[in-house]
């Protein structure tokens, strides 16, 4: 059988393919929806500007300029936060914002304010307090009071935000179509959510009688461990309800009916109720609870994602020709499945402390990334504003996807030969020039990426001021 004929044999009728989409309302729900996106772009945007510090704070001629002795780190671990944990927040914000009722729009607004504040607080943090930068593994910190005030910010935004959208939640239904599917994804995507926030409470909690005898990177890997990872299913879900959306809107439509759709999600959703049973039956510090979260995500979060993806590029073969506007949205949709797929089959050759991981996350967190900047190009006119011109978006999705892929093949290379992760410099020990010549290849597809990744902020923002400006009265 070859690959066409078993992409036919999963897939269900033409006919009976739903119409995966969700309505944008014309009332408070939409202004909040696109306040989030606005954080989200504006996250994007300050991680960029720190990704330039950091090129600067190692520069010869200007680094001494700098406030810290140690300020690569400190943006580091600043750029990372903004352009993954606040990204991903935001956009999620988008997406509750979408999949909600009117109810308790005063809560939607006020955890909005709490995750602005929070996300400035954490991007002035390297200039008023202390330093101190910490690589812990999911939520990189600076372990003084400011960067932490921030932090703390940040998630009692994302925790209001998400008991909001469970109060609002509007009713799916017993006859389940498309939208009523998305909205079953979006609403496990909050119950994921709400785990990963119980057990970053209850290890912090747990913690609280050991911090004294530990140093704070030990402390801050058993503090976010366990959320960390429970986390990564609200990012997985979001990914799937953006694939099923693009595809839809893109003419490659998902060929599964509501109903497996709906099924799909709950598998994706399931493994997050063991997230209580490994929290209480074994301590924070103990191997058992590191190794079972570790486990939980490897195994349980890759239930729904083959069926996902087989639906996904069955579609995308089925499809025909795009038009202009569909080709961005199947571009992204393609480079998403392209890049998550890398990042799953790397984590999979894991073995050892070397630089497979990160690429191993890499793949995964770009292959989310690039759905929702898909979900944004299409999102941005039923927002009001301007459409992207398709040919620059296109340029713009594999420019960004073609960076990444590199990054993390250099990554993947490097760590053939046992190069370590979270070392820089001299620390990297590159002792032969097939090493020299990988991590060169990560460093150009970096680059690339960031390119890519300031490009889409460019065209997303002169989307929303065109049509500012063309509707703004008396504007010149």
């Amino acid at each position: 059988m070859n690959t066409r004929a078993l992409l036919d044999a999963i897939a269900v009728p033409r006919a009976r393919a739903a119409h995966y989409a969700l309505p944008v309302p014309a009332d408070a729900r939409r202004r909040l929806a696109v306040a989030w996106t606005l954080l989200a772009l504006v996250a994007l945007a300050v991680s960029g500007v720190f990704s330039v510090l950091l090129v600067l704070s190692r520069a010869p001629a200007v680094k001494d300029v700098f406030p810290l002795v140690d300020f690569f780190r400190v943006a580091l671990v600043v750029h990372v936060d903004l352009s993954v944990l606040v990204w991903f927040v935001a956009f999620a914000g988008t997406l509750w914002s979408l999949n909600s009722t009117p109810r308790a729009a005063a809560l939607g607004w006020a955890a909005f304010a709490l995750a602005c504040a929070g996300t400035a607080v954490m991007a002035l943090a390297p200039f008023v307090g202390a330093g101190r930068p910490v690589m812990a593994n999911y939520i990189p910190v600076l372990d003084e009071p400011v960067f932490l005030s921030g932090l703390v910010l940040l998630a009692l935004g994302v925790a209001i935000a998400v008991l909001r959208g469970m109060w609002a939640v509007p009713p799916v239904g017993t006859r389940i179509d498309g939208p009523g599917a998305l909205r079953f994804g979006l609403n496990t995507s909050l119950v994921a959510a709400g785990m990963a926030l119980f057990a970053f409470v209850w290890s912090i909690w747990a913690l609280r009688g050991l911090a004294p005898g530990i140093d704070a990177k030990g402390y801050y890997e058993l503090a976010f461990w366990g959320g960390g990872h429970v986390l990564q299913f609200t990012w997985t879900l979001l990914m799937f309800v953006a694939w099923a959306w693009l595809a839809e809107a893109g003419g490659a439509p998902l060929p599964l009916t509501p109903r497996t759709t709906t099924l799909l999600f709950g598998v994706g959703l399931v493994a997050v109720f063991l997230t209580p049973v490994i929290t209480l039956a074994y301590d924070v510090g103990t191997v058992e609870h590191h190794r079972l979260h570790t486990w939980l995500m490897r195994f349980g979060g890759g239930l729904a994602i083959l069926p996902f993806a087989l639906a996904v590029l069955a579609g995308l073969a089925r499809a025909a020709p795009a038009r202009a506007e569909q080709a961005v949205l199947r571009s992204a949709l393609g480079a998403s499945l392209v890049l998550f797929g890398v990042g799953g089959l790397i984590g999979l050759m894991i073995s050892g402390s070397n630089v497979r991981i990160p690429a191993h996350y890499h793949g995964s967190i770009v292959g989310v990334t690039l759905a929702f900047m898909g979900l944004t190009y299409l999102l941005l006119p039923r927002f009001g504003f301007g459409a992207v011109p398709p040919r620059a978006a296109r340029w713009q999705l594999w420019l960004y996807a073609g960076g990444q892929l590199m990054h993390v093949a250099g990554l993947v290379w490097s760590g053939g030969y046992g190069v370590q992760r979270k070392v820089a410099g001299a620390a990297q020990a590159l002792r032969s020039t097939e090493e020299v010549v990988a991590m060169g290849v990560m460093g150009l597809g970096g680059l690339i990426a960031v390119i890519g990744g300031t490009l889409f902020v460019v065209l997303a923002c002169i989307a929303i001021f065109r049509r500012r400006a063309a509707q703004s009265p008396g504007t010149q």
